[in-house]
C-alpha cells in the first residue's frame, strides 16, 4: 500500500497497468475507490495512478485545506510515482483540482479530462456554509442521506439499476473523515479562478458532462469547453452528476479514444 507525503500530510496512492500514465482525481468526499467502473478498462491500456484526497480513504485528514494544497497533493503523488507528465482526469471537485494543477504546473499535464465540473470563478454559486452542518450528522445518517440523494438524482434517468446498486455497495464501504469532508467543502467554497487563466491552458482537453446533472449544470461544462482553447465537449444523455456509472461503456470508450488520439499526436510530433 504505497504512501507519500506533501507538507507532512500522508497520502495513499496506488497504480495499475502499463502505458502512458493517467492520474485520476476523485471528487468531494469520496476516495479513489469510487473510480471502480473505469479502473480495469483504463488499466488495460495505460498506467493508471489514483490516490485518496486528504480527508478520504487511507490519506490523512487536515482541519483546513485549500484547492491549491489539494493540487499540490496530486503533484506529490506524481512525484512519488516517478511521473514527469501525465494525462490528468478529475471529476467534480477533482476537476477543479485538475484545473488548478494545470495552472500551477502546465508542463506536467499531457492532457486534461474534466468531468461534471466547471470554471469556478467568483460568479459561480457554492454550497452555503450553513449546509455544511449536515456533515456533522452521525456517519450512518450522513451516508444514508447521501445514498438516497444519489439513488434519486445523482445518476440520472438512463442509469441501469444494477449499476446504481453496485456503486451504492461500493459507497457504503467507502471511507471518509467528517473533518476532512467539511474542509474539502470549505476549500471549494473559497476557491476562485478566472476564465482568462483557464483559457491559457493549451493542452488537449476533454470535457464530459451528463445532461441531467443537478449538482453542476451542463451549462458550466459547456462554458468550460468553450474556454479551453483545444477542447471538446461530450454529453451523456440521461446521465446525472455520476455519468461514469450512468453510462459506463460510453464513458470508458470516450476516454480511451481521446487518450489514444493525444498519445498518437505526441508520437507524431516527436518523429
Amino acid at each position: 500500500m504505497p504512501f507519500t507525503e506533501n507538507q507532512g500530510v500522508r497520502l495513499h496512492w496506488q497504480e495499475q497497468g502499463q502505458g502512458t500514465p493517467i492520474l485520476l482525481i476523485m471528487g468531494h468526499s469520496y476516495s479513489a475507490a469510487m473510480w471502480h467502473p473505469m479502473l480495469a478498462p483504463l488499466g488495460a491500456k495505460h498506467r493508471v495512478i489514483s490516490f485518496d484526497n486528504r480527508g478520504t480513504g487511507e490519506s490523512d485528514t487536515t482541519p483546513k485545506m485549500t484547492v491549491q494544497q489539494l493540487a499540490g497533493d496530486a503533484l506529490a503523488v506524481m512525484d512519488a510515482a516517478g511521473v514527469d507528465r501525465a494525462h490528468v482526469f478529475g471529476v467534480s471537485m477533482g476537476g477543479v483540482i485538475a484545473i488548478e494543477l494545470a495552472l500551477q504546473q502546465p508542463q506536467r499535464v499531457t492532457s486534461l479530462l474534466l468531468g461534471c465540473t466547471g470554471v469556478l470563478n467568483a460568479d459561480k454559486p457554492r454550497m452555503p456554509a450553513f449546509l455544511r452542518i449536515l456533515y456533522r450528522l452521525p456517519p450512518w445518517a450522513l451516508k444514508l442521506l447521501t445514498q438516497r440523494r444519489g439513488a434519486d438524482s445523482g445518476y440520472g434517468s438512463a442509469a441501469p439499476a444494477e449499476a446504481i446498486a453496485a456503486d451504492q455497495a461500493m459507497l457504503a464501504k467507502d471511507k471518509s473523515n467528517v473533518r476532512g469532508v467539511i474542509a474539502q467543502s470549505a476549500a471549494v467554497g473559497s476557491y476562485s479562478t478566472t476564465t482568462e487563466a483557464v483559457a491559457r491552458l493549451a493542452m488537449p482537453a476533454l470535457v464530459l458532462h451528463g445532461d441531467e446533472d443537478r449538482l453542476v449544470p451542463l451549462a458550466w461544462g459547456a462554458e468550460l469547453a468553450e474556454t479551453l482553447p483545444d477542447s471538446r465537449l461530450v454529453k451523456f444523455e440521461g446521465a446525472g452528476h455520476n455519468f461514469i456509472v450512468a453510462d459506463t461503456d460510453k464513458a470508458n470508450q470516450t476516454v480511451l479514444d481521446f487518450l489514444r488520439e493525444v498519445d498518437q499526436a505526441q508520437v507524431a510530433r516527436a518523429v
